[in-house]
């Protein structure tokens, strides 16, 4: 979620948009004609390797959709991004498309920032679509999955992913159909989140529904991965083969980091994860350690980075302990100061963009962001993510995840 509502429920703050999500897809946002509306950028990668990127669309005819009981197979859209050798000629892709903006505008749960007047569809990413993959050896580059946080698109991880991609990483963006704001499919079709419909119901029917829909929304997210991975494979083109299937990683914000520790307990496949401000259990309240999942009375026995906004440790946050004390694999648990939720999306570097266009507090910015300076948080979270893969997908001695760095003195290390 990317609201300053009860953050780490991934559900809470979603049933206050229901009446907007109703309306959620649209031609164009809404609001004033797109040459008035602000615009964003955002920033761009850091690693030797330009970035291609392609969009696919999955469909796995093994599940009717669980959001959806009259679409008979469950339909995804994934984003690849990936090294490029060259991108002369080839454009730089669209952060969101037109549907997916319409969608993010519609439900918008953004604090104080009123719809209709940020042109979310003009925004370009640093990904190049089509670009011809760079050379790679054998066995082809390590992956990692991205899951983002409930009722977010996919893009909002395009800075993380296309910095990972700049390093010699392949990055699969994975929208959750039904369950993101909006996916736009080939031929213009877009299919809306029905989150605010279903945690509305489930609320009127008391804690024990509300609990029964966090762990239906987890199941479909890692089943969707799981079909992901099964995929991965299969790629068309000039990705089928580029893609070395003995190092995958994942990565998540909010729901998304829950995803991602949930699939690295339930398949194999992944050999690391890292849950970006994520709770890992089926709860309102961080402090809650009611309804735990397997990942908490587990544990996990692979590498698990846990990044939080300030506050937010696993001394702090139940379902944090839960696994740092079962766990037997590598543990991390770093704390970015003075940051919020949506520090951890693409949020960090465009809401300040937005303060004087939009005629933003500061107190409203903060409220969002936090008050970490965004060009160090976005270098923070490159050099901490990048650098958990580097060690565990490629082997990499990594000294920055051994403790404090006087690089980056806004991370702290919890013990």
């Amino acid at each position: 979620m990317t609201s300053s509502l009860p953050r780490k429920a991934f559900l809470s703050a979603v049933a206050l948009t229901a009446a907007a999500c109703l309306g959620c897809v649209a031609p164009a946002v809404g609001g004033a004609p797109s040459s008035a509306r602000a615009r964003v950028t955002l920033p761009a990668p850091t690693g030797p390797y330009p970035v291609g990127t392609t969009a696919l669309h999955l469909t796995d005819d093994s599940r009717p959709d669980p959001w959806v009981g009259s679409r008979p197979h469950r339909e995804l859209m994934v984003s690849v991004r990936y090294p490029a050798r060259d991108v002369a000629g080839h454009s730089r892709a669209p952060q969101m498309s037109p549907g997916e903006a319409a969608g993010f505008d519609a439900l918008n749960n953004l604090t104080d920032i009123p719809k209709g007047r940020v042109d979310w569809a003009a925004t370009r990413s640093h990904a190049y679509e089509g670009a011809p993959i760079a050379a790679h050896g054998a066995h082809g580059f390590p992956v990692v999955l991205y899951s983002p946080g409930a009722a977010d698109p996919r893009s909002l991880g395009t800075t993380l992913c296309d910095d990972l991609a700049s390093r010699g990483y392949v990055v699969v963006m994975i929208d959750h159909t039904y369950d993101a704001t909006a996916v736009e499919f080939p031929g213009g079709r877009v299919e809306k989140s029905v989150l605010p419909q279903e945690f509305d119901k489930a609320a009127k029917g008391g804690d024990e529904q509300v609990t029964a829909l966090l762990k239906k929304t987890m199941a479909v997210r890692v089943a969707d991965t799981r079909f992901v991975l099964d995929r991965l494979g299969q790629l068309p083109g000039q990705l089928r083969g580029a893609l070395d299937l003995a190092t995958v990683g994942m990565f998540g914000q909010s729901a998304g980091g829950f995803t991602a520790a949930q699939s690295l307990h339930d398949d194999r496949r992944v050999k690391a994860a890292a849950d970006l401000d994520g709770v890992l259990g089926y709860t309102q309240r961080d402090d809650d350690r009611a309804n735990p999942s397997s990942v908490g009375v587990d544990g996990v026995d692979r590498p698990l980075l846990l990044m939080g906004k300030e506050g937010d440790n696993h001394h702090t946050v139940a379902s944090w302990d839960a696994a740092w004390r079962h766990s037997s694999g590598w543990l991390r648990d770093l704390t970015l100061t003075g940051a919020e939720h949506a520090s951890y999306t693409d949020l960090q570097s465009e809401i300040p963009q937005l303060a004087g266009p939009l005629g933003l507090s500061g107190k409203t910015v903060a409220a969002n962001i936090g008050t970490v300076e965004p060009g160090r948080s976005v270098a923070a979270q490159e050099a901490y993510v990048s650098a958990f893969f580097d060690r565990w997908l490629r082997g990499q001695d990594r000294p920055l995840l051994d403790g404090p760095s006087e690089r980056f003195p806004q991370v702290r290390f919890v013990k």
